[in-house]
């Protein structure tokens, strides 16, 4: 997946109120751009960090500048817009990347489904059972290349577990992908410290039979894509 726009490299200063961040350009400007991301973004904000930013050009917006990438221990690329986490997913899948799920002629998004009012990112339907994927988007690094999710308390992440379950249990297929948009990670790991009860219901339902898989990111200031399988480790 190429990047719509040019990205263009500055250093954070700060992320703040969630949805803001302050830069500083190579010839001094400062501004204040839009974070497209809700988490916790730990490990991924520091200020001094190198980021990469695109200008929508679009003079109605508040903020028309959103961040996109950041440099993570002055070697890493972790991509901090999970908004591009369902299309990266989809694009894997429909090129071939995927060999998990493959088969699938008809992929649709955000399809209502559940006891529990959710959506479901992906819907895959073919010949076969229909198959719902879940994605989540993994950015935080610890020792030794592991990467954990959730990155804070996530009440939706085991929310959708439970309604994947209950997929599993009236025949269809579910998957849980982690889409993991940082290239300093080699595996994934239920973040037990931060969320015990999403790690408790993660493992529930993989014994259930819902799929857990994970796929690691080539990323660069030009273009972003899921190239790799990765182990996910519950034990």
């Amino acid at each position: 997946m190429k990047f719509e726009f040019p990205l263009q490299e500055a250093r954070l200063e700060r992320r703040y109120k969630r949805f803001l961040a302050d830069v500083v350009c190579p010839d001094g400007r400062r501004l204040t751009l839009h974070c497209p991301n809700t988490g916790s973004m730990r490990n991924c904000c520091d200020p001094g960090s190198r980021v990469w930013f695109w200008d929508s050009g679009n003079p109605k917006r508040k903020y028309p500048c959103t961040w996109e990438l950041v440099e993570v221990e002055g070697r890493y690329l972790g991509c901090v817009n999970t908004g591009r986490a369902n299309a990266l997913v989809e694009e894997a899948i429909t090129e071939g990347r995927v060999a998990e799920l493959q088969g699938y002629p008809q992929i649709r998004r955000e399809v209502r489904y559940g006891e529990e009012n959710s959506r479901i990112d992906l819907l895959l339907e073919g010949e076969g059972p229909t198959c719902y994927v879940e994605v989540k988007n993994v950015t935080l690094l610890r020792a030794g290349g592991e990467g954990a999710f959730p990155d804070a308390v996530s009440a939706r992440g085991s929310k959708h577990l439970r309604e994947l379950m209950a997929m599993v249990a009236a025949g269809y297929r579910a998957v849980l992908f982690y889409c993991v948009a940082h290239t300093g990670i080699e595996r994934v790991v239920p973040a037990d410290d931060l969320d015990p009860g999403y790690g408790e219901v993660l493992r529930q339902a993989a014994a259930a039979g819902v799929e857990v898989i994970a796929y690691g990111a080539d990323i660069t200031p030009e273009a972003i894509s899921l190239v790799r399988p990765l182990p996910v480790d519950l034990s």
